[in-house]
Order: C-alpha cells, then sequence, then structure tokens
C-alpha cells in the first residue's frame, strides 16, 4: 500500500450517498454528482432493494448477505447507543473481516473497497475498514465533523496505514479506530503511528503534529481514490 499524495491537481466533486442509506446531512453538501435510482423509504431515507440484496445472495453466498443483515441491524440498533459504544461495536465488527491486501483481493495495488464490497467479499485491509467504519458510523448518527479518515505511518511495521479518527470535540486528542490495534485508544498514546493527512466529506488536511494538529489544505475530492470510491457506492444504490 502506497501513500496518496495528497494535493493532486483534480478539482472535480464527487457525490456523496451511501450503499445502505442516503446520508441525507451530507447531500445538503451539496456534492451531488450522480443521480440515485433506489427505492425512498416513508421517510425520506435510501434503502437496498431487494433485488440487491438477491444479488449479494447470488453473486456472494447466503453468508455474504447475513453480513449485509446484521450490518443493517447494527446500524439501525446503534441510533440508540452512546457515541462510545457505537465506535466500539463498529470497530469491533469490522475488524473481524479477514485482512487481505489489495493485491491478492482485487488484483490491483491500491483499491478502495465500498463497504459493500469489503463485506461481501468478507475480506478488505486497512483502507477498506477505515472507510466501512466511516459510513457506517455516519448512518449511526456520528456527525461528519468528528471523524476524519487518517493516513499514517505504521512505525512499527515502517509502512503506509489508515485508520479512523474521532474527534470528541474540535480541538481534542483523537480516538483511533485501528485494524491493527483492537482497543480504541487516544492519539496520543499510539506513538507508533505517525499522521501524514487525513480527510472526510467536508475537506483534506495536512498533519502538522503527531497528536492531531493539521492544516487545511483543500476538498477531499482532490484525492481521486476518494472519488472512485464514492462514485461506486452511488451505482449499487442502482443496482
Amino acid at each position: 500500500m502506497s501513500i496518496q499524495t495528497p494535493l493532486p491537481d483534480e478539482p472535480s466533486r464527487p457525490g456523496i450517498t451511501f450503499g445502505i442509506r442516503v446520508f441525507r446531512r451530507l447531500l445538503v453538501c451539496s456534492m451531488l454528482l450522480y443521480t440515485c435510482g433506489s427505492v425512498l423509504a416513508s421517510d425520506g431515507e435510501v434503502v437496498m432493494t431487494r433485488a440487491a440484496i438477491e444479488k449479494i445472495s447470488r453473486e456472494h453466498g447466503d453468508y455474504a448477505r447475513r453480513r449485509v443483515d446484521y450490518w443493517q441491524m447494527l446500524m439501525d440498533y446503534g441510533r440508540k447507543l452512546p457515541d462510545m459504544e457505537k465506535l466500539r461495536r463498529v470497530n469491533n465488527f469490522f475488524n473481524d473481516i479477514e485482512f487481505v491486501n489489495d493485491a491478492e483481493h482485487w488484483g490491483k495495488e491500491d483499491y478502495w473497497a465500498t463497504p459493500l464490497e469489503t463485506l461481501a467479499s468478507n475480506g478488505g485491509d486497512c483502507e477498506d475498514f477505515s472507510i466501512a467504519k466511516y459510513f457506517t458510523l455516519l448512518e449511526m448518527g456520528i456527525p461528519p465533523e468528528r471523524m476524519r479518515l487518517t493516513y499514517v505511518k505504521a512505525l512499527r511495521l515502517n509502512q503506509a496505514h489508515m485508520v479512523l479518527a474521532y474527534y470528541p470535540a474540535p480541538d481534542a486528542d483523537p480516538l483511533v479506530l485501528d485494524n491493527l490495534e483492537p482497543e480504541i485508544r487516544s492519539s496520543a498514546s499510539r506513538d507508533d503511528l505517525l499522521p501524514v493527512y487525513s480527510f472526510n466529506v467536508d475537506g483534506l488536511w495536512l498533519a502538522k503534529t503527531r497528536t492531531g494538529n493539521s492544516k487545511h489544505v483543500g476538498k477531499s475530492s482532490r484525492l481521486s481514490p476518494w472519488r472512485d470510491v464514492i462514485a461506486r457506492m452511488n451505482i449499487e444504490l442502482t443496482r
């Protein structure tokens, strides 16, 4: 896995939707590019169609369908939980999925999977797990400004790595959701991780210090792998 440069000259803006439901609060950000063709529930949310669920079962087997069903139940039930319990349950759920590198799993050197791709294939790497945790927690009610997908250097492994950072407050030391470490710990206590850059739906930041101080440098749409995964999530809604 290689660290993607955070400043590519790619100004186009992605649509922001999700394979199970549309995050209505994200749509307000006016970042729509693709048209959603899925079914609207009575409360205005977008739900996965029966045809889409049957397609997962047909292409990936009944266990894949069960994983997606459990994921849906986790999100539905998890909205009632305190934030820390949401973090714990989501972190544990995705950390139980088998770690497989991109070359072996997808036949590509670097591939960012959608949450549905990760669940259906029952495999992924640190980027896939972090992306899945991010969107799952959004759907469970964690505000987008409290989370950032964060590229770091894993010092003990001497390699690039991705984690999900949760900020209890804007200037707080973030908590780290990581597949390498099952316990959710503060960034200050993770001296094995060196932040490089972070992003979410609202922007892109370059790390200035190890504990999370950073500089805003633009829009996350400048990251082509992020745009690609968002585009595939939109396509999933139309199937």
